[in-house]
């Protein structure tokens, strides 16, 4: 146990909102509005009595870092020890809200102890291309992942009465030009890929605190953007928190204040809250405005105290919350390839067990930037294999920056490895992308290992047929140009300070392997649906692949991937049965309960992601060949089954009807498929659903073809033309002809008289 500091003496347990706020001067409301430093809000004080207190919030996503009030923002300087947990990218690949909810009670505990009233984090941003140089701090390519396990991780951590703040809201998917750039992206494909991460954090867990983005959302900054923070966020969705900016995202102040922007961080030295003074005083910002704002900050303040001062021992189990970051590590580790060599799988590890590679010595556990942990213990990989399958030959085979000073060319690194390499039954290589390849900041230029991590493993695999490659890295990276002349690959991802002895854990069993992958790896960069469009060009990045983002894309096409989406083995095997589909509504209220049988058919205790995705293929609108829209991950022991029930929701039916502007249910046949990955489906039923309406009305550019299928004037238009017949080409081509031009033309007996009767007699059937 770690004891911390004691609670600061100056607090109250409590304070009154409406009070404080009515007796708060214009200056003193603005002020709230701000930071303090670049970690605090802002105190009102009056003749040496402190009226509100300042509250710190800290970063990060995976490990409280906290730091000093002068300390710089990217994580470069000195912060407190604390347990540096695996970063998004691994807890996502755990698929086990569960899991990720007691990673987050324990974030709470140490937030808490630490007197920190605000964690910022977790980032549900989805993961557009597997060249942003955050990705490590985001889930998952798919919002349903994103959202439910980032719901998982809040509820934890403010079930310990600290906050949480949901970012980076939205559209921030690239960090080139990320402070500037504006992500052009359609409505639809908001509502139904980047924004219902946040949607499903926001309604499961309501967030303390929602960050705004850098980056400009269509045109329009973030940090103003009235739709984003106040129609959407609030109206629709009924968040109640407050609304942050990210650290230097605020452009217009005013304006951010009016669109929903409550607390601009950090300090600006007074400068915009004189700015949000002087709007007042001349007319162009409603002080009741301010009093939403400062109203928001003053319930947050009010929130925090009761942990701030509590009397409550305030230490931390540093001993347990390191080995919960050890399961979680191994829990995120996904086992990519098993294949058998001289007729049985490499892993789990036996017999003599040679290491290559300097990342399991010196291992890199998270990203750079705002979210860098100081841990408080670090595990290697090199030591925690020797403590368990003692004597270990090691080679490091390439140097990193972090590691030891070694003299030595490549090549002499090189034979050295081959000759342990050659001398043991089996060799486990690791290999990663170095720190400096991803990092807040900036993004990757490509996918590709460093070239003196290929040769060496294609050195080492030349000597010894039995490798086994390891991966450390934030996100994926590209294995096709050497993944045939190994037998096993495992992703470790960026593990944390456990990570080291949690891949172990799965490399000799004492895990089995339960990941899956969150994000797709494809053959080439090139395949890449945002490729082309990425980062962008002159502060713009057009999402022209629209609603097709990850596995979406490559379904769309029918492309070969490395590995897929949902994608991950085991050392046991499992089976699926029994799979049914039953309609338990119509319309609005439409859903489908789907059920499914998973048998552990092998002879070792195992977890399995259960995966569910919908698809729509009689849709009148573009829609992806399926979409996840549940999962759920089941313990087997060896021959035990169990039966686990889904409930499919209207929404998750539904797709956003960009003339209509809401959500809509399709009727038709709907596949319903039960899998282990998107490319692995197990099992698959086709139901048919009764939809809503969602006739469009008719007006003069309406199409003849929408004129025709019209439930109101379609059998009117119909009898004419058969009174009026019409050449069958010309027909076809009228299809998609405005029907003022059909007027105009005086095709179909229709004529400009004729024309208004049927948009008449459309509405009024409406």
């Amino acid at each position: 146990m770690t004891a911390l500091q004691e609670t600061p003496p100056t607090l109250t347990s409590t304070l009154d909102v409406e009070r404080v706020l009515a007796d708060l001067t214009l200056e003193e409301k603005a002020s709230l509005l701000s930071g303090q430093d670049f970690w605090h809000t802002q105190a009102v004080e009056r003749d040496g009595t402190v009226v509100v207190p300042a509250v710190m919030v800290t970063d990060g996503p995976h490990g409280l870092r906290k730091q000093e009030a002068s300390a710089d923002h990217l994580g470069l300087g000195g912060s407190v020890p604390a347990t540096c947990f695996p970063t998004a990218t691994a807890l996502g690949s755990s698929w086990d809200p569960g899991l990720l909810r007691r990673v987050g009670e324990a974030l709470g505990r140490e937030t808490r102890a630490h007197d920190v009233a605000v964690l910022l984090g977790p980032g549900v941003n989805i993961k557009r291309s597997p060249l942003c140089g955050r990705n490590f701090e985001y889930v998952s390519e798919d919002p349903v992942v994103a959202g439910d396990l980032g719901a998982a991780l809040v509820q934890g951590i403010q079930s310990q009465g600290v906050g949480t703040s949901l970012k980076h809201f939205a559209a921030n998917n690239q960090e080139a030009d990320r402070m500037r750039v504006s992500a052009d992206v359609d409505e639809r494909t908001l509502r139904e890929i980047y924004l219902p991460a946040f949607e499903r954090v926001v309604t499961q867990a309501q967030p303390w605190t929602v960050m705004c983005a850098y980056n400009k959302v269509n045109g329009v900054y973030a940090s103003q953007h009235d739709w984003l923070l106040t129609s959407v966020l609030r109206d629709e969705w009924g968040f109640e928190g407050l609304v942050v900016s990210d650290w230097g995202a605020v452009r217009e102040r005013v304006a951010g204040v009016a669109a929903g922007l409550d607390l601009e961080m950090p300090a600006s030295g007074g400068r915009t809250d004189a700015e949000v003074v002087a709007a007042v005083r001349a007319g162009e910002l409603d002080e009741a405005v301010v009093d939403r704002a400062a109203r928001r900050v003053l319930h947050l303040v009010a929130r925090s105290l009761p942990a701030l001062t509590s009397t409550d021992a305030r230490t931390v189990d540093v001993d347990a919350h390191h080995a919960l970051a050890r399961e979680a590590a191994a829990a995120g580790t996904v086992l990519l390839r098993n294949d058998p060599v001289d007729g049985s799988p490499l892993l789990p590890l036996a017999g003599d067990v040679a290491v290559v590679g300097e990342l399991a010595r010196t291992p890199r556990y998270q990203g750079a930037g705002s979210s860098q942990v100081k841990p408080t213990r670090l595990d290697d990989a090199l030591t925690a294999l020797r403590g368990a399958h003692g004597e270990v030959p090691f080679a490091p085979g390439y140097t990193v920056a972090e590691g030891p000073a070694d003299e030595r060319p490549a090549e002499a690194l090189v034979a050295e490895a081959v000759e342990v390499a050659r001398a043991a039954g089996t060799v486990v290589v690791f290999l990663g992308l170095p720190a400096a390849y991803e990092s807040e900041g900036y993004d990757r230029d490509h996918m590709d290992l460093p070239a003196d991590q290929v040769a060496l493993l294609r050195a080492v695999a030349a000597a010894n047929p039995r490798v086994v490659v390891v991966l450390s890295g934030g996100s994926v990276v590209s294995v096709s140009p050497w993944q045939d002349d190994v037998a096993a690959v495992v992703a470790g991802w960026l593990g944390g300070q456990a990570g080291g002895s949690g891949v172990v854990d799965v490399l000799t069993g004492a895990v089995n392997p339960s990941g899956k992958l969150t994000e797709t790896i494809p053959l080439r960069l090139e395949d890449n649906p945002s490729f082309g469009s990425f980062p962008g060009e002159l502060g713009h990045v057009r999402y022209g692949e629209g609603l097709l983002v990850g596995y979406r894309w490559y379904d769309a096409r029918r492309a070969e991937v490395a590995y897929p989406f949902g994608h991950g083995l085991s050392y046991t095997t499992f089976t699926y049965g029994d799979v049914v589909a039953e309609v338990t509504g119509a319309g609005a209220q439409a859903g489908v309960r789907v059920r499914a049988r998973i048998t552990n058919t092998g002879a070792r205790a195992g977890a399995e992601v259960v995966q569910v995705y919908v698809g729509d293929p009689e849709s009148q609108v573009q829609r992806p060949v399926r979409e996840l829209k549940a999962f759920a991950k089941v313990d087997l022991a060896p021959g035990a089954n169990e039966v686990v029930t889904f409930d499919i929701d209207a929404r998750d039916l539904s797709y956003w009807h960009p003339v209509l502007r809401r959500w809509v249910v399709e009727g038709g046949e709907f596949v319903v498929a039960v899998g282990a990955s998107s490319r692995d489906l197990r099992g698959e039923v086709r139901v048919q659903v009764e939809g809503e309406d969602v006739t469009l009305p008719l007006h003069e550019l309406s199409t003849f073809g929408e004129a025709l299928a019209h439930p109101v004037v379609g059998g009117e238009l119909r009898a004419a033309l058969e009174a009026n017949p019409v050449d069958p080409g010309l027909l076809s081509m009228a299809t998609d002809m405005p029907l003022a031009v059909i007027a105009d033309f005086g095709m179909a007996g229709l004529d400009r008289a004729g024309l208004e009767h049927l948009v008449e007699a459309a509405g009024a059937g409406r």
